[in-house]
């Protein structure tokens, strides 16, 4: 009689184990949800404007000893290159190229029939005050690549500058790529 006893606290003792392993298996399990906050919409070429217009006006606030660093800080490598070529072309300059070998060297980068050749960064005057952007839109935009007309015055020598910059996305910052300027005509 002890056995069965023994044997029937077993049998009991075994079952509340097993119920106990049952339950805990179809208890409902609670799901995470994550949610995620919805980024706002990055208006980036807002931002490469804000960028350019700023860009430009420290350009000309620039100590003029240093305006090869303030345009190699705010240009692609390449456009720094092009537009550097551009303004020694025919100059007496080491590395100075004739109009020919210049249109050879860039004509499958740039549109080198308005690179400015033989005048200034952005500017095809020599003698300025202060320089300010009085215009800058967008006129089109593809994919981290944004064009826009710009309009650069200088009210003390009442001259203004139309030209269209285009501007790169690169990594986090925004690059001046190219610049289209016309050689300005004397009558």
């Amino acid at each position: 009689m002890k056995r069965t006893i023994i044997a029937f606290l077993f049998l009991i003792i075994g079952c509340k184990e097993e119920k106990k392993e049952i339950t805990a298996q179809t208890e409902p399990k609670v799901k995470e949800e994550v949610v995620q906050e919805a980024k706002p919409q990055v208006n980036e070429s807002g931002e490469a404007q804000k960028w350019l217009e700023k860009s430009i006006e420290d350009y000309f606030k620039a100590d003029i000893g240093n305006e090869e660093k303030a345009m190699r800080k705010i240009t692609t490598k390449d456009y720094f290159d092009y537009k550097t070529d551009a303004m020694n072309v025919d100059m007496d300059v080491d590395g100075s190229l004739t109009e020919k070998e210049f249109e050879d060297k860039w004509k499958t980068k740039f549109n080198t029939k308005q690179a400015g050749i033989g005048v200034g960064f952005l500017i095809s005057g020599q003698d300025w005050t202060g320089i300010k952007v009085a215009k800058c839109q967008l006129i089109s935009e593809n994919g981290n690549s944004f064009m826009f007309d710009v309009i650069l015055s200088d009210k003390e020598t009442k001259a203004e500058y139309p030209i269209k910059v285009k501007v790169s996305k690169e990594n986090v910052s925004f690059l001046i790529a190219d610049v289209l300027q016309e050689i300005p005509k004397f009558n």
